[in-house]
């Protein structure tokens, strides 16, 4: 079960004016299963996005990226249970198959959609079956199919992530909701998994595209769960600019730090609830690492905390073997490191100061923290101001039993 992640209810997920999703279920890798899914907006739309700096990227993933390079998106097109990567030239073809057939329903041009894909590497694309689906896909196009889109995009995940809310940008109301889908092959290094997050407000597109990857870096860029980074994670925001306000077209326009805020607040929603639906976990953890010499090296301490099996299995048995901390904290490259002068905390309590064991630490208190569902671990390496954080989970035996059966 997930870590206190709330079931999103299909009423709470906000229509977006502008914005319409359709679903179907093409049988891609099972029968009777949603798994095809399509977003349709305006082509004066701002749309922005991150991608993976995997090298082995999907075929979606690069002619997504030469599409929106292009401009004047009107389309996103979506199927799971195969990621139609690791398939050389002939998965290149298909990906623009699917943004043609796409294109076709919607009287665009094939460069105006964004395909995606996620699911099983190095297997062919059956675009045929996506092919036959689509036209019921479109047929469902929809302001309010926020809760099946979110459905529609699920692999191993337990249950759809969906963020939703109104807020107030220069004293206009504007909506943004946003899906997100990744439960393992999780340390993104742009965004998630998948991640799509569409709002009313009205900002010109290079300064949503700035936003977009520095909100990435805080965001879908600080999670992982197993330290692997998929060939096909991509982050797309979409602003339809339907409420009624002028374009922010400029950082200074103190409009842009009301969206900028609200932007954020889905972002980390939807990329934390990722992590709370962490394969086989059972606990939620937040590693905050502090007074660093740049936020750079404070990063590679909450990674290298994160990322160690040792350390994700104490919490998973609550286990407070809390030396494991200090282990990860000496390897994570900091060559200067002056460990005496490095505190560390579990929650409330303070476990090592001065190089060792604080003296007043008591193991009945780390047990206590260690029980819980929600642990911080904070870092403190008196070298400067920077600050990073990262969330991760716990490693469990189902970890593996659904990595050992994922393509059964």
């Amino acid at each position: 079960m997930p870590v206190n992640l709330p079931y999103p209810k299909s009423e709470e997920l906000l229509p977006v004016a502008g914005f319409a999703l359709g679903h179907a279920e093409a049988g891609i890798k099972k029968p009777g299963r949603r798994d095809l899914l399509v977003m349709r907006f305006d082509s004066d739309a701002s749309v922005a996005g991150v991608f993976t700096t995997n090298r082995f990227c999907a075929a979606p993933v690069t002619v997504s990226k030469r599409n929106l390079a292009a401009g004047n998106i009107g389309a996103l097109v979506v199927n799971t249970g195969n990621a139609n990567a690791g398939t050389g030239a002939p998965g290149l073809v298909n990906a623009e198959r699917m943004c043609a057939a796409t294109a076709a329903l919607l009287d665009l041009d094939a460069s105006q959609v964004l395909p995606f894909s996620t699911g099983v590497i190095l297997e062919p694309l059956p675009v045929e079956k996506i092919e036959a689906a689509l036209p019921a896909a479109v047929a469902a196009l929809a302001e309010d199919n926020w809760f099946n889109a979110a459905h529609a995009i699920m692999t191993t995940d337990t249950q759809p992530k969906a963020f939703s809310r109104q807020g107030t940008v220069g004293g206009v109301t504007v909506t943004i909701t946003g899906i997100s889908k990744g439960a393992g092959m999780i340390k993104p290094n742009m965004a998630t998994m998948l991640g799509y997050i569409a709002t009313d407000a009205a900002i010109a597109q290079p300064l949503l595209q700035a936003l977009v990857a520095e909100v990435a870096d805080a965001s879908f860029n600080a999670i992982t769960i197993d330290g692997d980074t998929s060939t096909n994670d991509s982050f797309i925001v979409v602003a339809t600019g339907k409420a009624p306000m002028e374009p922010i077209e400029s950082a200074s326009d103190p409009r842009f730090a009301e969206f900028t805020a609200l932007l954020f607040e889905a972002s980390v929603t939807l990329a934390q609830a990722i992590v709370r639906d962490g394969e086989g976990a059972t606990k939620f953890i937040t590693v905050r690492v502090e007074a660093g010499a740049s936020r750079e090296e404070c990063r590679k301490v909450a990674y290298a905390i994160a990322h160690s099996p040792l350390v994700k299995t104490a919490f998973f048995a609550s286990d407070p073997n809390l030396g494991r901390l200090l282990a990860a904290i000496g390897y994570a490259g900091i060559d200067d490191l002056d460990v005496e002068q490095v505190e560390l905390y579990l929650d409330d309590v303070h476990v090592a100061t001065q190089g060792g064991r604080n003296p007043d630490y008591q193991e009945a208190d780390g047990q206590r923290v260690m029980q819980q569902s929600e642990i911080t671990v904070r870092v403190v390496l008196a070298r400067g101001d920077a600050v990073a954080t990262v969330y991760t989970c716990d490693l469990s035996h189902d970890y593996v039993s659904i990595n050992a059966d994922y393509r059964s």
